[in-house]
């Protein structure tokens, strides 16, 4: 599997639930303009997936104020995320999660994005932050059985966004307000340090 970071996000286009609504057609196009945040799980009615789902559903303030949409996907009906919508939280259900949750029947997003096991037909938990001008900043891919850490993923988020603001790096475990590095000031140290 190649890795998509730095190449243009594959576009898409599928039926989708919508705040509890199928809407027939979401698209990266209507997405132009923005950060995406396009995760990617297993299967609707399972027990780890909800946890994930429900996640982001509960932090969906926190991407939306920085500017960033997020899209869910797996590889069931939009007719079984509805199903699944209107099954509340506390018998396994994802109540509330008003984001897009797409269908992707004919598991070609999972495939274009490289997180579809072929052997099972499901896609790996995979996330994909997706810059404005629709090219892929970050991509993790865990398997079936660990679930994300959101909080990461805001982290991941402010990062990239960070770097494209000013040009500079975040290095590890950066977080929001903390220091970057600039790219030129560091050249000079080391050929300093030469």
């Amino acid at each position: 599997m190649a890795t998509l970071v730095g190449k243009p996000a594959p576009k898409f286009k599928s039926a989708a639930i919508v705040k509890g609504a199928i809407k027939p057609d979401v698209s990266l196009d209507d997405y132009k303009g923005k950060w995406v945040v396009l995760f990617f799980y297993p299967l609707d009615f399972t027990f780890v997936c909800p946890t994930e789902i429900n996640g982001f559903a509960d932090r969906i303030a926190d991407f939306q104020s920085r500017g960033a949409e997020v899209l869910g996907v797996s590889i069931d009906s939009q007719y079984s995320h509805l199903a699944w919508y209107n099954t509340p939280r506390n018998k396994g259900g994802i109540a509330g999660a008003d984001y897009p949750i797409l269908a992707d029947v004919v598991k070609s997003i999972s495939r274009d994005y490289g997180v579809l096991d072929e052997a099972k037909g499901i896609a790996l938990r995979g996330v994909f932050l997706i810059n404005p001008d629709g090219v892929v900043q970050s991509e993790t891919v865990n398997f079936f059985n660990v679930g994300r850490n959101v909080d990461e993923i805001l982290r991941t988020l402010d990062a990239a966004q960070q770097a494209a603001k000013t040009g500079e790096v975040c290095p590890a475990n950066w977080s929001k307000g903390k220091d970057t590095i600039n790219p030129k000031e560091a050249q000079k140290f080391f050929e300093k340090v030469k």
